[in-house]
């Protein structure tokens, strides 16, 4: 199956005011790079999900950097002078990061195969996720097909990685289900411990709804906002996920939580039954 179409295919136009941002910024994110090169913007402009308040998260994917490193970070300064000038006008752009084509082709072929696994960056909560800068991008400039290429590999949402997803995360999700020290956190009113536990199931849900709807996961923002679009989720699913996550004060605020949470997690196991034959 096709992965949902959230996100190329919805994508609102890029606003007018960017085009000469973008103009200036596609030849010094190409001059970072050697061989083949394609230039996107990733983030939420990637993923349709802009508002005011988004910044611009430019991306190079190339054969190699440039070298030598004396060349790559005169290269750069000239890019990051070009960004403070903007950032001057009200316009913020978080940079370009550059990635190689083999670096990427090699983690694709991991995900592909169940076996990919995200990895910590200090600006992600839930870690790094190569399917995002691959699947959800806005692209600028792809002379050789690179990003097109991927994108057409995608477009099928691999076995394996659906099967992988789901057996990770309805294992976590069943172990703290019955889980006697949840229970005890719970009765000691322990809030830092049930804050984190909680996000971190309610993270585990939706990476399982993801999987349910053979759509790639597009990182940590406006993951609601997805699955409000999905063919298969819970009903009223954010305003579920809303009140597990905002519970109130209180040792009563808090069972009340640990039991939205239990139900959530039921409904999702049933529904992951439903859909694949008892997984």
């Amino acid at each position: 199956m096709a992965p949902t179409p959230t996100t190329q295919q919805r994508k609102p136009a890029l606003p007018p005011e960017l085009q000469p941002v973008v103009d200036e910024l596609l030849p010094l994110c190409r001059a970072l790079g050697e061989g083949r090169c394609a230039v996107s913007i990733g983030g939420s402009y990637g993923k349709g999900t802009f508002d005011g308040t988004s910044d611009l998260d430019f991306r190079l994917f190339c054969d190699r950097q440039l070298s030598p490193p004396e060349a790559f970070c005169e290269a750069y300064a000239q890019l990051q002078t070009a960004i403070d000038r903007w950032a001057a006008e009200g316009i913020t752009i978080d940079g370009c990061w550059v990635r190689t084509v083999g670096e990427i082709e090699q983690q694709l072929q991991q995900w592909e195969r169940g076996i990919g696994k995200p990895y910590d960056l200090v600006w992600t909560i839930w870690g790094y996720h190569v399917l995002t800068d691959v699947y959800n991008q806005w692209v600028i400039d792809d002379p050789e097909g690179i990003l097109a290429g991927w994108r057409t590999r995608l477009a099928t949402y691999p076995a394996p990685l659906k099967e992988s997803i789901l057996t990770e995360r309805l294992a976590s999700l069943r172990y703290w289900r019955q889980d006697y020290h949840y229970q005890h956190k719970v009765a000691r009113a322990d809030v830092v411990f049930l804050a984190g536990l909680s996000s971190k199931l309610i993270h585990d849900v939706i990476q399982l709804l993801f999987a349910l709807n053979e759509t790639y996961y597009p990182g940590d923002g406006n993951n609601l906002v997805f699955v409000e679009r999905f063919a298969h989720a819970p009903e009223r699913f954010a305003e579920k996920v809303e009140a597990i996550l905002y519970p109130g004060e209180g040792q009563a605020a808090l069972a009340a939580q640990y039991d939205r949470l239990a139900d959530l997690i039921d409904e999702v196991e049933a529904l992951a039954g439903q859909l694949n034959g008892g997984e």
